[in-house]
């Protein structure tokens, strides 16, 4: 997998505000990789310009590998009139059933499956929105602060059962938790402000989750240099 964004420059519309000015980064690989910048640098925007939802750029955003793109964010609402589990039923593909089982029990869900989507909690309705999205075919997913209002354990271990269930795909993270990345992504485009160059800055993960204990003094490092990039 290779996304590359080659000189992409953005303006809002009917402003003279620039979001992005001659940016490039490459991000190469399956697994987990990360947009990360403060509010406002353009993480939504750029995930959605990867995703092919905005367009009206200039530059050139290529890809290999990649066929299927999905983009979730944690603001997306199940219908209302039925219970979360037939719902996630009747738009599961045939391909997808076993993989649906095991992400209801991997991510804790299984006591609400009959709920409603508005009967949930803020964490429940972020964990069955993913579900939905994980059950379908992709090559990427998207997660734009897709687990924002679930607790870190319970995020962490998410992360993991998917980096196990789905070693081949790759994953783009939107998250404000610089920990986080720092500890779970391969690869970490650092977004600047406006007006700084570069604009963007792709920082090597240490992708420390290892079957031993995290090595603190290279989480540590790697804070470091996403600190210094932005």
């Amino acid at each position: 997998m290779q996304i590359e964004c080659l000189d992409i420059s953005y303006q809002y519309p009917q402003t003279d505000i620039y979001v992005f000015d001659h940016l490039n980064c490459r991000l190469t690989g399956p697994g987990f990789h990360a947009l990360f910048g403060q509010s406002g640098m353009g993480k939504t925007t750029l995930a959605r310009m990867i995703a092919g939802e905005l367009t009206g750029y200039s530059g050139l955003i290529q890809s290999s590998e990649i066929s299927k793109v999905l983009y979730t964010h944690n603001m997306e609402r199940f219908p209302g009139w039925a219970g979360i589990g037939e719902l996630m039923a009747s738009t599961t593909p045939a391909s997808g059933r076993d993989r649906l089982n095991a992400m209801v029990n991997a991510f804790g869900i299984q006591s609400v499956m009959n709920a409603r989507f508005s009967q949930l909690s803020l964490g429940q309705k972020n964990r069955a929105n993913l579900i939905r999205y994980l059950i379908q075919e992709f090559d990427l997913l998207i997660m734009d602060e897709s687990l924002a209002n679930v607790d870190e354990t319970t995020r962490g271990r998410i992360i993991i059962n998917l980096k196990t269930l789905y070693p081949e795909k790759s994953f783009l993270y939107i998250s404000h938790n610089m920990m986080e990345i720092a500890k779970f992504c391969k690869q970490i485009v650092v977004l600047r402000s406006p007006g700084k160059h570069p604009p963007a800055q792709v920082i090597s993960g240490r992708n420390l989750m290892r079957e031993d204990d995290l090595v603190i003094k290279e989480l540590e490092q790697t804070m470091l240099e996403i600190v210094h990039a932005s």
